[in-house]
């Protein structure tokens, strides 16, 4: 299990290594470049893959026509996966598809916000075999926690090195019984990062999808920066990320293992659930809507594995 993570985590590392980033525009100054209204602060990128279409971002693109050219740039509405002026493997296979998806369902909604929670969704729903897998033995998990239980009761207070690799042993064929990989639940997790960096990466260099707004809401800009400027009603998008993060956790909440090292799951989702809660006031609007989506889409597909599991045990007792 080991040796498979390494190869995950090697994996990750090629992707960033890969990973054709956004480049932030700056001044003569160095100074990070902002468009900025009464609204709204949104940095601006140079490695932009399109046309912006707002005039106030328009103009002040157009003060630094010595770093980009908006005029060399495709319309974001005429954009072809073809189109590239900053290339490689990881702007090709992900950042552009999803950039391009992104601008064809808007064609369909009339609104970034809601066309980004519809892509959020529809990804969701491509991974939901592997994701089923996953709630499914996290049920299991929970099935099988009296069994752990009493092996840990068995084994209290005995630390010698006899006694530890029985109860390891024991556990682990409880594990075996049920059909239980612990650490298959962080699977999806690796998975799901390099869809999140793109997406970030796709909403951060389509100017039409940064400049668009959903219920006030510019998807360009951050709760942290909206705030700094007396906009508090973006703290909804923090409370939001924050809400549905709790919620999914306490629907997964698993079993500690073996294999795990003796760290508890639960304890895990709690710090990343804290993580989460700090990083969130500088996660853009547009990377909020699409997490969002993400987790309910994960809270009702735990849901309906609870629902089903439940009927399975009826029938199994009738």
């Amino acid at each position: 299990m080991k040796k498979k993570f390494r190869k995950i985590m090697l994996l990750l590392a090629v992707v960033f290594i890969l990973t054709g980033c956004t480049t932030v525009l700056k001044d003569k100054k160095n100074n990070v470049v902002y468009y900025e209204n009464d609204k709204v602060k949104i940095t601006l990128n140079k490695n932009i893959l399109c046309q912006p279409e707002d005039k106030g971002v328009i103009k002040k693109y157009n003060e630094y026509k010595d770093e980009i050219d908006i005029s060399k740039l495709p319309k974001c509405s005429k954009m072809k996966l073809s189109d590239s002026t900053y290339e490689g493997i990881w702007e090709n296979i992900f950042v552009k598809p999803l950039a391009w998806l992104l601008i064809k369902i808007n064609g369909l909604f009339g609104n970034y916000g809601i066309s980004i929670i519809v892509l959020g969704l529809l990804l969701r729903l491509i991974l939901a075999p592997f994701t089923h897998k996953t709630a499914m033995q996290s049920e299991n998990m929970k099935e099988m926690q009296p069994e752990i239980d009493r092996i840990n009761k068995k084994y209290e207070g005995k630390k010698d090195q006899q006694s530890m690799q029985q109860k390891s042993m024991e556990t682990m064929q409880v594990y075996k019984k049920y059909g239980v990989n612990p650490l298959s639940s962080c699977l999806f997790a690796f998975i799901q990062i390099p869809l999140l960096i793109a997406f970030y990466e796709a909403a951060n260099r389509v100017p039409v999808i940064f400049e668009g707004n959903l219920f006030g809401l510019v998807l360009g800009t951050t709760p942290l920066k909206a705030m700094q400027s007396g906009h508090w009603e973006y703290i909804i998008i923090v409370l939001l990320i924050v809400g549905t993060t709790i919620i999914s956790q306490k629907l997964n909440k698993t079993a500690s293992s073996p294999q795990s090292g003796g760290v508890n799951p639960n304890m895990m989702m709690n710090i990343m659930v804290i993580m989460i809660a700090i990083m969130s006031i500088n996660f853009s609007v547009a990377l909020s809507l699409y997490w969002i989506a993400s987790t309910i889409f994960t809270i009702g597909q735990n849901l309906l594995v609870k629902y089903l599991k439940k009927r399975k045990t009826e029938k199994a007792t009738k």
